[in-house]
């Protein structure tokens, strides 16, 4: 496991959401202080609101990745959907799926939008610290063999 994988999976062992997690290990190279990115991605944990739909690891990615590759040109998803679609398709070969409620062997989300507490029988029945490890690591290596251009819109 790599640097940025470390720091998601020790900020997940704190209570942090997949998303702000992955988010978070980036704030550095986003130029975003590390409570503004907390506060961006809470949001997209739980699968989006713990509907269990887009896993929240991912989605930390896919917010990453328009931090440093995006602009404020409407034009400018032509540059980062590939990228994140590149990134989809490596995720799901490595875990199964982008989607939380299948990574969690579920049928149907939970129902409630409330989370459940973090003791130690959750996190032996959850692959979220592996996958925020996962996601994190990805991302690093893709920052590392592509570099963001600088200076946006």
């Amino acid at each position: 496991m790599g640097k940025k994988g470390e720091q998601a999976r020790a900020l997940f062992m704190q209570g942090y959401n997949c998303s702000q997690c992955v988010a978070a290990a980036f704030c550095e190279e986003a130029g975003l202080d590390r409570d503004v990115m907390l506060k961006i991605s809470v949001g997209l944990g739980g699968g989006v609101g713990r509907l269990r739909e887009v896993c929240g690891a991912f989605g930390g990615m896919a917010l990453v990745l328009g931090m440093l590759y995006g602009d404020t040109r409407p034009d400018s998803k032509t540059a980062v959907y590939p990228i994140v679609q590149r990134l989809a398709a490596e995720y799901k070969a490595q875990n199964g799926s982008i989607v939380c409620k299948e990574l969690l062997g579920l049928a149907k989300p939970e129902g409630s939008p409330e989370p459940e507490p973090r003791t130690a029988e959750y996190y032996k029945k959850r692959p979220c610290p592996d996958l925020v490890a996962c996601a994190a690591d990805m991302l690093a290596e893709y920052i590392a063999a592509n570099p963001p251009k600088r200076g946006g819109k």
